[in-house]
Parts: structure tokens; C-alpha cells; sequence
């Protein structure tokens, strides 16, 4: 149906909208017949996937290498002048297929979706979510710059982590605060992007016709099967359930240390007095071992982490200027869309962690793209996260190096019970997270404020943390909203990481009785992207979509048994 449109990145010769708008106008003056619509969603599908691999190669150009000001030049010029005109031809699109009341096989979830995405959308919201992105980059710049001098040389903060495992306190201590110390130097710097943040999101709710952000990044998130007053409930079942079983596991490592009480840099250490693990000695090798397990759990995978390395999709250890945290996305190969992971890894036991968990949701890719239309591929973080937290547990019993893992026994069993610990003391941060986020955008004039933002986050912290201590240490305390990059850089996004990890957990439970047959169910629901419901992609992957006091007592129940035969 578009003939002439280009099949990769690389034969667009200028990325302007003179270069794609014909390609658009074709699709828009087609009459939309049920003979034609399978042709129709698939050239759609195609010029989709050209214009956003454009845009996921210079966004992960730009996390590569945030001090690159070429890349953030041409990704600056690109949202001004291109992504304004795509949007609202977009939308046009979007108006014309729903307005012809076909439903392809497979579209009914889709369908719901693209119906309330153009009910949202508002052009004039176009030019403040580029100026969004703009103050998303200056906050990457910031933070990507973040390193310390250390013991002769200059160590990225992610680097200076790994001697909080170091059995020698006052080492451990003296790192942290160097790192603490960096990060409060940018306070001011990070409170003006937050500031402007919330002012900006803020009027974009208005032009929306929402009462707040909040709302509309509901919608904008397809948030259709719980509210704000479920997440809220999520909240209380965590402090009734799990904030209890994390001061027992924060208890233990007191009493193994020999502490009178824990203090930040005490929780990463080995609290039997054991090295620290160090499960590779470079990247090469962790993608050496991670090839291993995957076959393990499923050959498939194992090809599909085959297919990341031969096509160089990924980028794995920590450097200065590479931006934080860990992720995947997916880039053009060619006439393909891949999978790609991004990591900071520095040789530390939750380096592994971190590339099982983004290696799922790769594998999650490779299954969703094999689906036709683009509108199909994407299901909600609450069943992406899914994807990645169970492949963490999944590949727990191939973590030994007899099965070609990373570790003897012994340090195995050591592995699996940080694990499930900090999956223990993971769902009370959370609701830190998503509680903190509620707040902020319901009560903007508040939130504009550092001051108050520093005294909710405390009083959060008190809620959920409180079995740590942080006396003496309250700055780096009320500023650690500052820290976790999914307040400024994905709004909302982080109480899917708790439903998903619910969801993992009872993957788990099946794989405990199973485990041939729980990595089949779960394959099964990757299979599926989003052509069914939420509930119905917990369900196909053997687990039940819930969040209250209940299965939290279940899950819980579950892992303190395993922790018990583990110690």
C-alpha cells in the first residue's frame, strides 16, 4: 500500500516532514474497507516502525552518551520539527480507523485504547511535551555527570557502589557519603527541573480537560483495570503485609552484623562476614554466562540472547556519562525491529539481576513483534514487568556454574536469598514511590516546593522504611525522591513494578511445583502482546491479577519459606 516507503532508517535521506507526509496522506485518503484493513494496519504498522526506529536510535544514542551535544542537537530539532506533524497525523489515522467501525481480529483491546488516546489528545499539548523533553534531557546531563574522586581515580556513583559490600564499615560508610555528598551537590539543579516538571504537566492535564496530571496520565497509561483508590489500597495491604516481614528481614542482618542498628551502607554487605560476590570479571563474560541460563530456561530464549549479541543490542557496563539505570527499548536492523538492552553494570551480584530482568522483557519483545500491527505489541508495564521480574526468578535454578550460571553452591544459595529479600523490602519502597507521586501531582501548588516534597517523601519514609537509620543523615534522607529517575522521567510508572511482582511471584510458586510448565504458561502470555486484557494475560501466565491483603499474605508466606530453607 506504500510503495515507495523506505524499508530502513538508513535510505530516509532527509528527516523531515516533506520526506513523510505523502507517505501519510496515502494512508489517510484510503477508503477503509474489511478487504483492505489488513493492508491498511500493516502499512501503518511499517511507516510507525520507521519514524519511531529514527527515534529510539537517537534516544539511546543520547543515554549512551548524555555530554554528546550533536546527538541531543539533532533529538532536540527532531521533537521541534518532526514529531509535532506525526503526532497529529497520528491522530488523524487514529480518527479514521475508528470512525470505519472495523475491528480486526485481535484489535478489541487496541481499539479501547486508541479510542481514549484520541479523546486526550490536545494539539496544543504538542510544543510542552517537547519542552518536557528537553528538561528530561538536562536531567539525564545532570545525573549522567554524577562521579566521585576515590582512591587515586574517578568513579562513577554506580561504580562507587560496589564498595557497599566491602566488610570494612568505615570503607562502606566513607563511600557512601562521598556518593550521597555528589548527589546533594545537584539538589538545586534537580529542583528546578522537578519544578518545572510539575508546572508543565500540570497544564497539560488542563488543556486536556483533567482535573489534574494525574488523571490524565491515567489515561495516557491505559490504566483500565484499577484507580488511584486501588493503588491506595495497595498501599495500606503493603504496611499491613509486607512492612512487617521487611523489618524481620532488616532485623536478621542487624543481629548477623552485630550491629546495634542499620545504617544505609549497611544493607549491601554480605552479613555473614562472606567477600562480596562477583559473579564476572568483565561484560563479555556475564553475556557468556546469561547465554547459558537462558538456554536453560527456555532454548529460545537462550536464541534470542544469541541473536542481542551477534546484532550488537547491547550495551552492558557502566561508564561516565552513560545515563542511569537500566532498560530496554527496541531499534531498527536493518528491515527488523529488535529488542536492545542498556545497562550500567560494574560487576556486583545485581548486575545478573538486572540483565535477567531486562533480557525478559527483550524476549517479551521478540514474541510481541512478531504480532502484525504495531497497535498490538505494546501491553501495559503492569504485564511488561511481569515479562522481566519472573525471568528473574526463572532462571534461579540455573545460577550455579555446574549449569552454566555464575556461581558455586554456596554463593548461589546466597544469590537467592538477596533475591527474594529485596523483593521483601522492594514493595514498601514502592508505595515510598507511588504514594510520593499521588501526592505530588493532586497537590501541585505543594509539590512546587522542594521544601514540602522533602517533607513528604520523610513522612513516607517513616510509613514504609522506618526499620533503617538514618539519624544524623537527614538530608540524603528527605532528598531520596531525587534519586529514583522514574519520578521525573515516567510519571506513575512504579506501582506496575509492584503488581508485577505479585504476578512474578506466583509464576514462581507454579515453577516451584513445575517448572517446565511454568515457563510454558509464562511463554504462552508473552505470545499474546496486547490482544487480550490485563486480567487475561495474568491468567494465561498461571497467576491472578490482585493486589490486596490476601495474595500479599500469600506471596510473603511463600518466600520466608524459602528463606528459611535457604538459611
Amino acid at each position: 500500500m506504500l510503495a515507495n516507503l523506505p524499508r530502513t532508517v538508513d535510505e530516509v535521506s532527509e528527516w523531515q516532514w516533506d520526506t513523510l507526509a505523502p507517505f501519510y496522506r496515502k494512508l489517510e485518503e484510503q477508503e477503509l474497507t474489511s478487504e483492505n484493513i489488513d493492508d491498511w494496519l500493516k502499512a501503518w504498522t511499517a511507516l510507525q516502525e520507521l519514524t519511531g526506529g529514527k527515534m529510539s536510535l537517537l534516544n539511546l544514542a543520547h543515554t549512551q552518551d548524555t555530554a554528546d551535544m550533536a546527538i541531543q542537537a539533532e533529538l532536540n530539532q527532531l521533537r521541534q520539527t518532526l514529531e509535532p506533524p506525526i503526532k497529529q497525523a497520528e491522530q488523524r489515522l487514529t480518527r479514521k480507523f475508528l470512525v470505519s467501525g472495523l475491528q480486526p481480529a485481535g484489535m478489541e483491546v487496541a481499539l479501547r485504547q486508541m479510542r481514549v488516546q484520541a479523546e486526550i489528545f490536545r494539539e496544543e499539548n504538542l510544543d510542552p511535551a517537547i519542552e518536557e523533553q528537553k528538561l528530561l534531557m538536562e536531567y539525564n546531563k545532570i545525573t549522567g555527570a554524577q562521579a566521585v574522586e576515590w582512591e587515586g581515580r574517578e568513579q562513577t556513583l554506580q561504580q562507587l557502589r560496589s564498595n557497599l559490600q566491602s566488610d570494612d564499615r568505615a570503607r562502606r560508610e566513607a563511600s557512601w557519603r562521598a556518593g550521597a555528598g555528589r548527589q546533594l551537590a545537584d539538589r538545586a539543579a534537580l529542583n528546578t527541573i522537578w519544578a518545572d516538571l510539575l508546572r508543565l504537566r500540570q497544564r497539560m492535564a488542563e488543556n486536556a480537560g483533567e482535573l489534574d496530571y494525574r488523571a490524565l496520565r491515567w489515561k495516557m497509561l491505559n490504566r483500565f483495570d484499577y484507580t488511584p483508590g486501588d493503588c491506595a489500597t495497595f498501599h495500606a495491604a503493603i504496611e499491613e503485609v509486607v512492612v512487617p516481614a521487611a523489618a524481620r528481614v532488616l532485623e536478621r542482618r542487624r543481629n548477623r552484623l552485630g550491629l546495634d542498628s542499620l545504617r544505609p551502607w549497611d544493607l549491601e554487605v554480605d552479613p555473614e562476614g562472606l567477600p562480596p560476590l562477583r559473579p564476572f570479571r568483565d561484560t563479555e563474560t556475564l553475556a557468556d554466562k546469561a547465554q547459558a541460563v537462558f538456554s536453560r530456561v527456555n532454548p529460545l530464549f537462550g536464541d534470542y540472547f544469541t541473536t542481542l549479541r551477534q546484532e550488537n543490542l547491547l550495551d552492558l557496563p557502566n561508564r561516565k556519562n552513560k545515563g542511569p539505570g537500566a532498560y530496554c527499548t527496541q531499534v531498527p536492523v536493518g528491515t527488523l525491529r529488535r529488542p536492545y538492552v542498556f545497562m550500567n553494570a560494574v560487576g556486583i551480584g545485581a548486575d545478573v539481576v538486572t540483565l535477567h530482568h531486562e533480557s525478559g522483557h527483550a524476549f517479551h519483545g521478540f514474541e510481541t513483534l512478531k504480532l502484525p500491527y504495531i497497535q498490538q505489541r505494546h501491553t501495559g508495564a503492569e504485564f511488561a514487568e511481569v515479562a522481566s521480574m519472573a525471568m528473574e526468578l526463572l532462571a534461579t535454578p540455573y545460577l550455579t556454574e555446574s549449569e552454566g550460571g555464575y556461581y558455586s553452591p554456596e554463593e548461589a544459595s546466597r544469590a537467592k536469598v538477596e533475591l527474594l529479600e529485596k523483593i521483601i523490602l522492594f514493595w514498601p519502597y514502592m508505595a515510598v514511590v507511588d504514594a510520593f507521586q499521588h501526592w505530588a501531582y493532586t497537590n501541585v501548588e505543594a509539590a512546587v516546593d522542594p521544601v514540602n516534597c522533602d517533607r513528604q517523601w520523610g513522612q513516607l519514609w517513616s510509613r514504609f522504611m522506618g526499620a533503617e537509620d538514618w539519624s544524623g543523615l537527614e538530608e540524603a534522607r528527605v532528598t531520596g525522591w531525587h534519586r529514583k529517575l522514574h519520578i521525573f522521567r515516567y510519571p506513575f510508572y512504579y506501582v506496575e513494578y509492584g503488581m508485577a511482582q505479585l504476578g512474578a511471584v506466583q509464576i514462581w510458586a507454579n515453577a516451584l511445583r513445575d517448572q517446565s510448565r511454568a515457563v510454558e504458561l509464562y511463554h504462552n502470555a508473552l505470545k499474546l502482546g496486547k490482544t487480550v486484557t490485563l486480567p487475561e494475560l495474568f491468567k494465561t501466565a498461571g497467576a491472578r491479577f490482585a493486589f490486596d491483603s490476601a495474595i500479599l499474605r500469600e506471596a510473603v508466606g511463600l518466600i520466608e519459606s524459602q528463606l528459611a530453607d535457604l538459611t
